[in-house]
């Protein structure tokens, strides 16, 4: 930027999960909307869209060369439009819950991190109470000791309040903004700061546990006296919900079977 003062407006923030939890920044420069005539006013920038075309070309994958042909643009665009939630996909088996939380869309997320688009308060609360958690720790798969989260077996099968009411909605929606608003009393802490069991703030874990409280009277349930009977209750309600889909598949398979 002190070269080139013109690129100082492309460049944005970039995060993965190891900077989403531990708080420091890393940033790209992000030319995919650069008009041609900025771009080409910007010999620095240049220099980067150059050698990115030339690294392409020289990979021995079909598809990464074909990019060649764009080479101002990623190879992977998953760039919400708004205000997004982000769920580190790799985290510390410590802490008591995974660090959640939202973005801007002038952020750019890597793919270390799940993106949820147009997500609430009422999904924020949900995914960082200890109902979530608890189904985490049974199903996610594992990087030595640390949660491995995935969308595929962790987020699509897990079960969320049937129906909850607007009330307990509501409720789940104060909560997380308490959350949210505690964490913010620490501007110079990190999220790993902040969830580490020996040094969380108590006002956080307080915020956290009323959080758990609320989502918990969202699935009918007030009180569960270990993790083992969350995570029974959890999957009696996964087995409720998938037991018509499963009737579905069965009858598809007779037909297979019968038409044969």
């Amino acid at each position: 930027i002190k070269i080139e003062p013109a690129s100082k407006k492309w460049f944005r923030r970039w995060i993965g999960s190891d900077e989403f939890i531990n708080g420091y920044e890393r940033w790209c420069l992000w030319l995919g909307k650069c008009p041609p005539d900025e771009l080409r006013k910007m010999p620095e920038a240049m220099k980067r869209v150059v050698a990115v075309q030339q690294l392409r070309l020289k990979s021995i994958s079909e598809g990464t060369r074909k990019l060649a042909n764009r080479p101002t643009r990623f190879h992977v665009e998953n760039m919400p439009k708004g205000n997004y939630l982000v769920i580190p996909e790799t985290s510390s088996e410590r802490r008591q819950y995974i660090p959640i939380g939202f973005e801007i869309p002038k952020t750019i997320a890597s793919n270390a991190l799940k993106l949820m688009p147009d997500a609430t308060h009422y999904h924020f609360g949900v995914l960082e109470s200890l109902m979530h958690m608890s189904w985490v720790r049974y199903v996610c798969g594992r990087l030595k000791s640390d949660y491995r989260y995935s969308k595929d077996i962790v987020y699509n099968n897990f079960p969320w309040p049937e129906s909850p009411t607007a009330k307990q909605k509501a409720a789940i929606e104060q909560a997380a903004q308490s959350v949210l608003d505690v964490r913010a009393k620490y501007p110079k802490s990190s999220l790993a700061d902040l969830y580490d069991p020996l040094s969380m703030p108590t006002d956080l874990l307080k915020a956290h546990q009323k959080l758990d409280k609320a989502v918990d009277a969202a699935y009918g349930k007030r009180t569960f006296a270990t993790e083992a009977e969350r995570v029974a209750y959890l999957f009696e309600l996964y087995q409720k919900l998938t037991e018509p889909l499963m009737a579905v598949e069965k009858k598809k398979r007779k037909q297979k079977i019968s038409d044969k």
